[in-house]
């Protein structure tokens, strides 16, 4: 609130309204009344410019100005319009009584006129009046929407951004408890995690600010922590990757697929001591990007419960934040396979990461 509405394409049709209004009266008071032409222009002018100016006066004063919505302000707009309309008349009544004074028929006839001013003036500058209050009231409740707008987003990236940081120390405590137990029994492979640990950390410094990376780097990120895990579960673990052609160039929110490979190793591995293969597949369709991990688990053992754990829950949270659906993250059991499928819908603007 504080700038008037009668600016830009708004003033520019404020303008052309009251030009058109100069030329119509113009043309009344020549060719209707029979006076001269340049005396019409000259009335005209005088009417037309200082009831634009008042015009604008009110709508400015209501620019800094409203009371309350209802008869409180229907009120003062009247009042305020009346005092307008009074000024208005009497302005263009002192200026063209002066530049006049010889011509008394016309003098009379303007002099009859102040009625028939008075009501079109009130008429009109009250319009004027309750239009300006509709169109700030709507600025001021679009601007209102907007800051809701820009602060649902900021709170939105602030949990974002702490559920990605929250990923990191939860694999990274993982993995140094897997260290920790390798040093004493396998000391160079304790050391080849910890360089593995390095370069998988360091990239992901390198992501910290991509809100958005193509599936391709997804999964070279990911072979970076799958390292780490065979070092860690050597024979036991083996991983097949595989993507169609359409999927490699899609978009997808960073460290996706790491927390649900994560949770496929733990309910794969961590309670057996055989080997295990965990299959992870993408592919598009209908504008959307799929990936499916699958993992075995022993049957014997309580089968996971759908959606457990941090990693997917955070992956839950992520998609809703970004997309505000419910339904783009799916577990289902079938036999001893245990899959997650995640869908990304590629509907961001892929021209920036940011």
């Amino acid at each position: 609130m504080g700038k008037s509405i009668y600016t830009g394409p708004a003033g520019r049709v404020f303008t052309a309204t009251f030009a058109i209004a100069f030329v119509v009266y113009t043309f009344l008071l020549w060719q209707w009344f029979d006076f001269p032409f340049w005396q019409s222009v000259t009335d005209s002018s005088v009417h037309i410019c200082l009831l634009g100016s008042v015009c604008l006066l009110i709508s400015s004063n209501l620019a800094y100005y409203r009371p309350n919505r209802g008869l409180v302000q229907f009120m003062y707009v009247s009042v305020v319009s009346c005092a307008m309309t009074f000024l208005w008349v009497a302005a263009s009544q002192w200026i063209l009584h002066k530049t006049f004074a010889g011509d008394a028929y016309y003098l009379m006839w303007l002099t009859k006129g102040i009625p028939i001013y008075c009501i079109v003036g009130w008429l009109i500058i009250t319009g004027i009046g309750f239009r300006s209050i509709m169109l700030y009231d709507m600025e001021d409740q679009q601007a209102e929407l907007q800051r809701k707008e820009d602060t649902q987003k900021i709170v939105r990236e602030a949990e974002l951004f702490k559920l990605r940081q929250q990923l990191q120390p939860h694999f990274l405590f993982n993995s140094l408890n897997s260290i920790n137990a390798l040093i004493m029994l396998r000391p160079q492979q304790a050391r080849e995690m910890v360089l593995k640990l390095s370069d998988f950390l360091r990239g992901s410094i390198k992501r910290e600010d991509d809100q958005w990376i193509s599936l391709t780097e997804e999964l070279q990120y990911l072979g970076l922590y799958l390292d780490i895990e065979k070092v860690r579960f050597g024979h036991r673990l083996t991983t097949n990757v595989s993507h169609d052609d359409g999927a490699e160039k899609m978009f997808m929110p960073p460290m996706l697929l790491q927390p649900v490979v994560e949770n496929a190793i733990k309910f794969g591995l961590y309670d057996t001591i055989g080997e295990i293969a965990i299959n992870i597949r993408a592919w598009a369709g209908e504008n959307t990007l799929y990936l499916e991990v699958q993992n075995p688990f022993d049957t014997e053992l309580q089968a996971p419960k759908k959606g457990t754990g941090f990693g997917l829950s955070s992956i839950k949270r992520r998609l809703y934040l970004l997309f505000a659906r419910q339904d783009l993250l799916e577990t289902s059991v079938n036999g001893n396979i245990y899959t997650t499928l995640i869908k990304v819908p590629q509907t961001h603007d892929k021209s920036s990461n940011n």
